[in-house]
């Protein structure tokens, strides 16, 4: 493709082309900017804003309005880059028509081109609804942060039963017209499984290389969430010290009455 952007109709031909796709997490205007000059090809505004802003344990209470609020701030940052919206919970779970009206809300609201949800097959009529509507939608299989409650072992498909259940999920998602699907925490083996089945891309996050794409949570790639360290996250830049190690030296400037000094001053 000669756009080195990356449009939603054009994820299956990246697959198709052994392109692999690079997601990161965004929740504000500055970050999104800096991404998209970095040449990230897709942003997800996700839910774990409500962790990673908001100090919240789980996802679970965000809402449409918090989602609304930094999807429209992505977008006014990342002028070409395509940005995917998580629904949270109970945006789309109660019915077809609100998870319609959520959905199509986000995009008029947020200028925003895509959202994703969580759950395989009980999602697909729900997903094939909003698609019908002009409302693409990526999928999220695996380790899905809004059943945390119901969950039990973090890493999803190690047995047999949930390995053919999560088959089963994939293909289902896409025949309801998924672009992409999200694996989080997924055997290495049974994503490159699924990723091979599908002809829509998967996006993996603890699901090894096989997978069609891979994302990652922002701040914990750079660094910033020193507190979490899992087995799957790579951190690229250590900046939580950075900041501390800044922050130190302003106040010590501060104090000291080094700062502001002339250079920083009016006349």
């Amino acid at each position: 493709m000669a756009d080195r952007h990356v449009k939603l109709p054009d994820l299956a031909e990246c697959k198709r082309e052994g392109r692999k796709l690079v997601m990161l997490t965004c929740y504000d205007a500055l970050f999104a900017r800096l991404l998209e000059s970095a040449g990230v090809d897709l942003l997800l505004v996700g839910d774990s804003l409500n962790q990673v802003l908001g100090g919240r344990p789980s996802t679970l209470s965000a809402t449409l309005d918090q989602m609304i609020y930094h999807a429209a701030s992505v977008r006014r940052g990342a002028a070409h880059t395509p940005v995917i919206v998580d629904l949270p919970f109970l945006s789309y779970q109660v019915s077809i028509e609100e998870a319609v009206r959520n959905a199509g809300r986000v995009l008029a609201d947020t200028d925003c081109h895509a959202v994703k949800l969580e759950g395989g097959t009980a999602m697909a009529p729900t997903i094939r609804a909003l698609v019908d509507r002009g409302i693409p939608v990526i999928g999220h299989l695996g380790f899905t942060p809004q059943s945390i409650n119901l969950l039990g072992p973090r890493v999803q498909g190690r047995d047999s039963a949930t390995a053919a259940r999560l088959r089963e999920d994939a293909a289902a998602l896409e025949a309801a017209g998924a672009c992409a699907v999200v694996l989080e925490l997924v055997p290495k083996g049974l994503a490159a499984e699924i990723s091979g089945m599908l002809a829509i891309p998967t996006i993996g996050i603890g699901a090894g290389n096989g997978c069609d794409g891979q994302v990652l949570v922002l701040h914990d790639m750079l660094g910033l969430n020193d507190e979490f360290s899992p087995r799957f996250l790579k951190r690229y830049a250590e900046l939580a010290e950075v900041v501390r190690q800044a922050v130190t030296q302003y106040a010590t400037e501060v104090r000291s009455g080094a700062y502001p000094d002339d250079i920083h001053s009016f006349d």
